[in-house]
């Protein structure tokens, strides 16, 4: 659906405390939109993948 554009990743955050610290993610889930290293958007909370799929495509358009 978003693939080539578009790379999902799952990070442990409880396993890898530093990441979690890095990109400043304080609740569970997060959702953080990344293009080259920097945030362009972020989301928290549980979404539905197609819920998932319409705000990575608005941010990424917008």
């Amino acid at each position: 659906m978003l693939e080539p554009h578009v790379r999902l990743g799952k990070v442990d955050t409880e396993a890898e405390p530093g990441i979690a610290g890095r990109y400043g993610i304080r609740s569970i889930p997060t959702l953080v939109l990344l293009r080259k290293g920097r945030e362009l958007s972020r989301q928290s909370g549980v979404l539905p993948a197609g819920k998932i799929v319409e705000w990575a495509r608005r941010v990424l358009e917008g």
